[in-house]
């Protein structure tokens, strides 16, 4: 069955869904942006097969509309599609990293014609705009489905089957249980990363060689302080309360800490550290279900020409797959380290095994 898609706003998100979906010779992709430049090179790489500059004529054609714009822009837009005339039930869908005050909005749309489908695909790229839209963005990747209590399961299903070329692994979730959870693992630590420059930065001031020790460590901890602060902002006044409720209990998680460090309590100490580590470690690996286990391998290696090819290439070689690849602490002329990340448990254990056998120093996260 055919279907017509309509994705509203072309950057790094809507161009990557409209990538995806356009492999399907069942599906026709309809693009709406503001930006003539992101519509021009969706339609030179045959991203979209078709564009528009008014989004009451592409969602006249639509069976489906993805809103992949900032949760402001969303909420106005759906403002939009509830006073336009459609002839046909339309499926409408989002991406925003905050739910509730989409399907607030949602709530109160009176267009009958109109089902919203809450969504929240959970993956990105540290580049943006159309030119880093990738097909397989979204392979592997957590992606929230938070339907309104008007939709069917029938309907439902039919957004996941039309959104399953993505290899996406689809969850329902409450809008509140969605953004409690995304504020705690993803909105508030860009805050703290955000805070722990601006800490570095007045330090600076003291001690200019600073940024020349801002090593691994600093950058990984720090690297999402990067992203696009006018989106963030965006998130941040969409997701207030939650942000104001986790910065108080993290302020008083710091005096508790500076409690301890003022009192050299050194026991106390090293349980803190220690049951931060135990959890940490055990992140995604007695997890069932959508969220998926992590496999990961360090590979110390020397920093001259080839040096991560040959890795990689002995693991292909082996028929080995690697789903992620991250260069940490690595300086010229000195060794650093590749995290490898690994499909199963087979795999960690036989990628160490071989690399170790070619002379690799090798450590595996058990």
């Amino acid at each position: 069955m055919k279907h017509t898609i309509v994705v509203a706003g072309l950057g790094l998100i809507g161009g990557s869904l409209a990538k995806a979906l356009a492999q399907s010779e069942e599906n026709i992709i309809i693009g709406y942006d503001t930006n003539e430049e992101s519509i021009q090179y969706a339609l030179d790489h045959k991203i979209i097969d078709y564009s528009y500059n008014n989004l009451t004529e592409a969602a006249q054609q639509a069976d489906i509309i993805i809103l992949a714009t900032p949760i402001s822009e969303t909420i106005q837009l759906m403002n939009i599609l509830n006073g336009i005339t459609f002839d046909k039930d339309i499926i409408v869908t989002d991406v925003s990293s905050v739910k509730g005050a989409i399907i607030e909005t949602a709530n109160q749309l009176t267009n009958e014609r109109i089902i919203f489908i809450g969504g929240h695909p959970m993956a990105g790229s540290h580049k943006s705009g159309i030119r880093a839209a990738r097909e397989h963005l979204f392979e592997n990747a957590i992606y929230v489905l938070t339907p309104t209590q008007q939709c069917s399961d029938k309907q439902v299903n039919l957004l996941k089957e039309v959104l399953e070329i993505t290899k996406c692994n689809f969850v329902i979730l409450d809008p509140d249980e969605h953004d409690e959870m995304t504020s705690v693992v993803s909105h508030f630590p860009h805050l703290i990363a955000s805070s722990l420059v601006h800490q570095a930065r007045k330090w600076e001031n003291k001690h200019t060689y600073l940024p020349e020790l801002a090593a691994g460590g600093f950058r990984d901890i720090t690297r999402i302080a990067s992203s696009n602060p006018k989106m963030w902002q965006d998130i941040f006044q969409h997701n207030g309360n939650k942000m104001s409720q986790l910065l108080e209990e993290w302020i008083e998680e710091m005096t508790n800490l500076k409690n301890v460090l003022d009192n050299n309590q050194k026991e106390n100490m090293i349980t803190y550290l220690d049951q931060a580590k135990q959890y940490r470690d055990g992140l995604n690996k007695t997890k069932k279900g959508a969220i998926r286990s992590f496999y990961d391998l360090y590979v110390d290696i020397k920093d001259k020409p080839g040096a991560i090819a040959m890795v990689v290439q002995m693991l292909a070689v082996s028929g080995i797959s690697i789903t992620n690849i991250r260069i940490l602490e690595i300086r010229d002329d000195i060794n650093g380290a590749l995290r490898l990340t690994v499909q199963s448990k087979e795999d960690q254990l036989a990628s160490h095994e071989l690399l170790e056998k070619h002379g690799y120093e090798v450590t595996i996260e058990s």
